[in-house]
């Protein structure tokens, strides 16, 4: 096996790796930052921040690198499928602009709920972050799934059932979205389901790992053919 194709599987393994490590630190993220409790008044928000300061602020540092490396798998996945320059290649990378920019904006309200001053800063900073997850279901979620799920239908790199799976998850998402766009807050089943594409990433994620060999071949054949 020459360098350039160990550099290839490596490359799948690395790309794999990126999206596994990004799940793991989103689900740990909320699983020590569950949120204040339902109907809590501004100063009991503030205890709240008080008392779980740096739980709040390592959750928001995971939600913010999570969603980079699940990114980069991504990207990894686009350049194996030889779609770089191909539209759906493009609006993939369009598309993790997107969510990637609503995740910041998001996270930015978790940190500034910190802050006791003003005392509605808290309040007001939830209310923020309500309005942001509408975001995810109406725009972010959709513009990455449709046309990563396009590249992968057309590409042998992942089974073609994870290019379906994410093509039917841009549309559930999309739907959600339109549902609820007259609910301020979304309810928390809503909400939920985002978690539904975590899934899909930890499993495309390590599926891709298990095939870097086959993934490889497939990659050499296609450039000696071009």
């Amino acid at each position: 096996m020459d360098k350039s194709l160990k550099f290839k599987r490596s490359f799948c393994v690395f790309g794999g790796l990126s999206g596994v490590a990004g799940v793991v630190l989103l689900v740990v993220s909320f699983a020590i930052n569950n949120g204040p409790p339902p109907g809590a008044t501004s100063a009991e928000l503030v205890m709240f921040g008080q008392q779980n300061y740096a739980n709040i602020l390592w959750g928001a540092w995971m939600q913010a690198v999570g969603p980079v490396l699940i990114v980069l798998f991504a990207v990894a996945l686009v350049h194996l499928a030889g779609a770089t320059q191909r539209f759906a290649g493009w609006m993939t990378l369009f598309g993790a602009t997107i969510l990637m920019t609503v995740s910041l904006i998001e996270i930015t309200f978790y940190i500034s709920a910190l802050n006791p001053d003003p005392v509605m800063m808290p309040s007001i900073s939830l209310k923020l972050i309500s309005a942001v997850q509408h975001l995810y279901f109406i725009v972010a979620a959709p513009s990455l799934f449709l046309p990563l799920g396009i590249v992968l239908v057309s590409s042998p790199i992942l089974p073609r059932l994870f290019g379906y799976l994410a093509l039917l998850l841009a549309i559930a998402f999309a739907a959600l979205g339109v549902i609820f766009l007259l609910r301020l807050a979304l309810p928390d089943a809503v909400t939920a389901f985002g978690g539904v594409q975590a899934l899909w990433w930890l499993a495309a994620a390590i599926t891709l790992i298990v095939r870097s060999g086959r993934i490889q071949n497939s990659v050499e054949s296609r450039e000696i053919s071009a």
